[in-house]
């Protein structure tokens, strides 16, 4: 009976995706991509009727910490097919901390530590944290490994190509990176010391167009509802996924920024330079369904309170859409 239901929920999910166009929600998105100060990229599909709306659908955009939901998919796989057990422990040293978002790198201390591979998933959605992310992508076989992962059940225009610690190099004008056995955040801040301004401004101009790491919102959407549908993994998988995902703790201001107190989202975040993403599951209220919701802001000048508005605007205009709208 379950695995009848998740078929369906597949089928539905999937075939949501190519349902009918809702071309006033679709102008609503047109005018918040004008406020994003960059180009916007948005996917809204009511999974249980099939309506969608979409803004630059197929246009790629960098996924920065949204990247994060194709490696917890590969990974949830692996524990279904038995390669990995969330159980498992990884040990992480001093050297492999990485920079940016997260508590591990502030919690490693010599000779470092020993973490199940559930409670890494948990911090890598939870609060981004990036090391989590880096021993969990190695356990997984690396982002090539993700990538064809992904084309193995049926997500296309998805990438992932580097660890966060390579990603934040090249946003950043890094060049030859550390050794992977020495992969220490002293060592960027010294290169990034010698490094002339105009480089730094350069390498985060070409970030933006670099393919590596991207995803159309078409791509992450039909992610999200393979996730949602059980199309991608295991029932107990995609719950727990979801799970982890309902209590993600960053991003308030975002898809959640303008939606009514208490309503549920399954989502995770992303940001890096002149990029600001949320993609996530969105549940409306009285039975009325659920809507997966892609946001994604490239290349804005804006600052990331103002490009928080623009998503947080357009989730809201999708959900009151789909509320309140009949098909």
């Amino acid at each position: 009976m379950r695995k009848a239901r998740l078929l369906w929920l597949s089928v539905l999910c999937l075939s949501a995706l190519a349902g009918a166009a809702e071309p006033a929600l679709e102008r609503e998105f047109a005018r918040f991509g004008e406020i994003s100060g960059g180009t916007m990229g948005v996917a809204a599909v009511h999974v249980e009727t099939g309506r969608t709306a979409w803004l630059n659908a197929d246009e790629a955009f960098p996924m920065a910490s949204t990247y994060k939901v194709p490696i917890a998919v590969r990974l949830l796989r692996m524990v279904d097919g038995r390669q990995l057990a969330l159980e498992q422990r990884i040990d992480i040293s001093m050297e492999e901390y990485s920079p940016g978002s997260g508590m591990l790198a502030k919690l490693l201390d010599d000779p470092g530590l020993s973490v199940s591979v559930h409670n890494l998933l948990e911090i890598m959605l939870l609060i981004s944290d990036n090391t989590a992310t880096d021993r969990l992508l190695d356990a997984v076989g690396g982002g090539e490994a993700v990538t064809a992962d992904m084309q193995v059940i049926g997500v296309d225009d998805l990438r992932v190509d580097r660890s966060t610690i390579e990603l934040i190099g090249d946003w950043l004008g890094v060049e030859n990176l550390p050794s992977a056995a020495g992969k220490r955040w002293d060592d960027y801040v010294q290169l990034i010391g010698d490094m002339p301004e105009e480089e730094r401004e350069r390498a985060a101009r070409a970030f933006e167009t670099d393919p590596r790491d991207t995803s159309t919102p078409r791509g992450m959407a039909t992610l999200l509802a393979k996730v949602w549908g059980g199309g991608a993994m295991s029932a107990t998988s995609s719950a727990l996924l979801i799970d982890i995902m309902e209590r993600c703790e960053t991003g308030e201001n975002r898809l959640k920024g303008l939606l009514p107190e208490g309503t549920v989202v399954a989502h995770k975040t992303g940001t890096i330079g002149r990029t600001t993403n949320d993609v996530g599951i969105i549940t409306l209220p009285n039975n009325a369904g659920h809507v997966i919701m892609v946001a994604f802001v490239k290349d804005s000048d804006l600052e990331v309170p103002e490009r928080e508005r623009a998503i947080a605007e357009a989730a809201r205009a999708a959900h009151d859409y789909f509320l309140f709208t009949s098909d």
